[in-house]
């Protein structure tokens, strides 16, 4: 009877706590530098959560080691609610365990999922002024240069897009990694790189403005906003398919409470009709989901992306 009610009075405070949230401002961390596509959809989020919820909801920038330093300081963070992260789960969590020799957090313990929000392609494109017109151009091109040549990326979906690419096109090019989007744009229109892999949500305006030609995306199917870029399957290179998803995560251990009123509040925007455009404009499709399924749904990521990593043939950094 004594532990009961001791259970039940540690209980109290966390059902207070999930009761009054959010008492004060949130942080948002963004795996990714600002201006990157992912900033983009950190902040769109964050701005919509700040109304739904009543408080400040900061973003934070913790750039570097493909967005690992970000997971990490997120995972060691004061389980309350107060400190959350909107990421594409499927790189920044489930392809890391394989990218990294020793990781400073657990993908599997250290997060409690909230829920899923959208899922995106990745994209190869070039210099608006390159001669390459195709994924076929740009092979040949490269196999042209010594080593033949080199691409940019920041993230681990980047690289693995770039990787499979350079296996199944029996290339050697050279992965120069970067921590900044916009300095790996500047070295593409430059020619100091020949090519970059990152998300279209980031692309896209990039193609729109002129700066850069998108030769292919990485998903199965053509994206509604590029309906002219083949797919890479439709390039030559049957049965690529990368396709990553954006979710919510918190530190493991936060109330069940708070992830519950966070995964509603989160639902609640991406259900809205201005979300849809949002996305919509970006290439990049509503996927709403739970903390079941989210969790679900990494497991089955971890797997899947351990066959990459192979398949690319990508040795642990």
């Amino acid at each position: 009877m004594r532990n009961a009610i001791a259970l039940l009075a540690a209980a109290i405070p966390f059902c207070a706590a999930a009761q009054d949230y959010p008492a004060r401002e949130i942080r948002s961390i963004c795996n990714f530098s600002v201006g990157s596509g992912a900033d983009i959809v950190v902040r769109y989020y964050s701005d919509k959560l700040a109304k739904l919820a009543g408080k400040p909801v900061i973003v934070e920038n913790r750039t570097g080691v493909q967005g690992s330093l970000a997971s990490e300081y997120v995972a060691h963070a004061k389980p309350d609610g107060y400190t959350i992260m909107i990421t594409p789960a499927s790189s920044t969590l489930a392809a890391a365990r394989y990218m990294f020799k020793e990781l400073r957090f657990d993908p599997d313990k250290d997060f409690t999922p909230v829920t899923t929000l959208a899922r995106l392609s990745f994209a190869i494109a070039v210099d608006a002024k390159s001669p390459a017109r195709s994924i076929a151009d740009l092979t040949a091109e490269l196999k042209k240069k010594p080593g033949h040549g080199s691409y940019a990326t920041g993230s681990n979906t980047g690289q693995v897009a770039g990787e499979l690419y350079k296996e199944m096109a029996g290339l050697s090019t050279t992965y120069v990694p970067y921590k900044e989007t916009m300095s790996a744009l500047s070295d593409t229109i430059t020619g100091r790189v020949d090519f970059m892999t990152y998300d279209i949500t980031f692309l896209v305006p990039q193609a729109r403005a002129g700066r850069v030609r998108i030769l292919a995306v990485t998903s199965a199917t053509r994206r509604a906003p590029l309906p002219d870029v083949p797919t890479m399957a439709e390039s030559g290179f049957p049965g690529y398919d990368l396709a990553p998803w954006w979710g919510v995560v918190v530190p493991a251990g936060t109330p069940k409470a708070v992830v519950d009123k966070l995964a509603a509040w989160f639902n609640q925007i991406t259900a809205s009709e201005e979300t849809q455009k949002f996305l919509a404009n970006l290439a990049t499709d509503p996927f709403p989901g739970t903390p079941e399924s989210m969790a679900a749904l990494i497991k089955l990521e971890i797997e899947q992306w351990g066959r990459y990593v192979r398949l690319a043939k990508i040795e642990p950094q």
